[in-house]
């Protein structure tokens, strides 16, 4: 072991009792703690959390990520807080899309403004359970926002790689002012997280990207609220939930939020809702595999959208994501960098502000609805991802003009008239 050091007196971290890792290619199992490990190392699949128990809702109590610590690995975790995010009505798109009922869940009021704060509070409590000293992540900029934030809660070094020119102001702001060390690679996502992998693998860094199995444990409570949510309301769960793709993590775990709950008997199989992947233009590997049904993907070398969160050639969590997809029934579909702009605009007018790769869970259901796919008796969530303020460039570009004027109370009411 070089620079990541475990500590001598380890935190007091205590795990819940019956959690194991397994393989979801061979179905072999590791203990969790024991020793770091982020793939299987009999097969090199990804992993996942099994639990001896998976809870149901009256086992649930509290808010946030951790009301749902009984279908997670510890009690309590590095907290700022996050979860208990709003799903909200949106009249005016439900109307235009004609749709029963049209929710949003906007993951972009977390603490940091984006999804991955939920999958930080449990990826750092982790590392301080196995006793590691250096964080580190690839990002397009909103993880790399939160590991810097859970990381300087928890007191330890981060590291973050970033792809040159291609991470939006205020992610980058987010990093450099929380303390991490950030260093950026001249090259895109995809080799970023080559790199972490690498110096993961030679244990000079605790990964903290989706490829680490227990990020995505935070990541399911979405899922779990966005069930909870519609039964008070509806009586019922969604019928669909569209949701951005980049690396294919909350596909992933939203899928094993489901499954957990049909284990439990919170709700039935038939009852899923189905998972609607999407992409742009310029980064749809994941769609690619969809359409012609692949069981894997294939890279993208090069890849470019203005939904810079989404701009990803190799998600990680494919093989987790694709039979998530399937198996509820849903698609993945992509959309023009020009359709998630008008979706943005559009979520903006109902007072939801997010950033680009947020908005295209909006446009992919837009685009669903006039080919027919998505049916108009259909219950859907759109979940977006992160705050509007994360891109605020982009968010500028969006919107519209300064109009100047004179700076007198007559010239402004002229202005106002003509």
């Amino acid at each position: 072991m070089a620079d990541l050091q475990l500590a001598e007196n380890r935190a007091p971290t205590v795990a819940q009792a019956g959690v194991w890792l397994a393989c979801i290619e061979c179905e072999e199992t590791f203990a969790p703690f024991a020793e770091v490990i982020y793939r299987c190392g009999e097969c090199g699949g990804l992993l996942e959390a099994r639990y001896d128990h998976y809870p149901d809702f009256t086992e649930f109590s509290g808010r946030g990520v951790w009301r749902y610590a009984a279908a997670l690995p510890f009690e309590t975790g590095v907290s700022l807080p996050e979860g208990d995010t709003p799903l909200h009505e949106v009249p005016g798109l439900c109307a235009e899309l004609d749709l029963p009922a049209l929710r949003v869940k906007h993951e972009g009021m977390n603490p940091t403004g984006s999804f991955k704060d939920r999958g930080m509070t449990v990826g750092v409590e982790v590392a301080k359970a196995v006793g590691v000293s250096r964080l580190a992540c690839a990002s397009t900029g909103n993880t790399s926002a939160a590991l810097a934030a859970y990381g300087a809660r928890a007191g330890l070094e981060t590291l973050v790689l970033l792809p040159t020119g291609k991470v939006a102001a205020g992610k980058l702001a987010q990093a450099a002012l929380h303390g991490a060390r950030v260093l950026e690679v001249e090259d895109n996502f995809d080799t970023c997280l080559d790199i972490v992998s690498d110096l993961a693998d030679r244990d000079e860094a605790y990964l903290l990207n989706s490829l680490n199995p227990f990020r995505l444990e935070g990541q399911k409570t979405i899922g779990f609220e966005i069930v909870e949510r519609f039964l008070d309301d509806y009586g019922t769960l969604p019928d669909r939930i569209c949701l951005p793709v980049g690396n294919a993590g909350n596909t992933a775990a939203l899928y094993k939020a489901f499954r957990e709950l049909v284990e439990s008997g919170a709700i039935e199989a038939k009852e899923m809702p189905k998972l609607t992947g999407i992409q742009t233009e310029g980064a749809a590997p994941l769609v690619e595999a969809i359409e012609n049904g692949s069981e894997a993907i294939t890279r993208w070398g090069s890849v470019e959208t203005k939904a810079t969160a989404i701009r990803i050639g190799n998600p990680v969590n494919a093989p987790k994501a694709l039979p998530g997809i399937r198996e509820t029934g849903g698609t993945a579909i992509s959309v023009s960098d020009e359709a998630v702009t008008n979706a943005q605009r559009a979520l903006a007018e109902e007072g939801i502000g997010v950033e680009p790769a947020s908005a295209a869970s909006l446009a992919g259901l837009r685009k669903l609805r006039e080919q027919g796919i998505v049916s108009s008796d259909e219950r859907v969530v759109c979940l977006t991802t992160g705050h509007l303020l994360k891109d605020p460039a982009a968010a500028a570009s969006a919107g519209s003009d300064p109009e100047p004027v004179a700076g007198d109370t007559e010239s402004v009411l002229e202005h106002l008239a003509e």
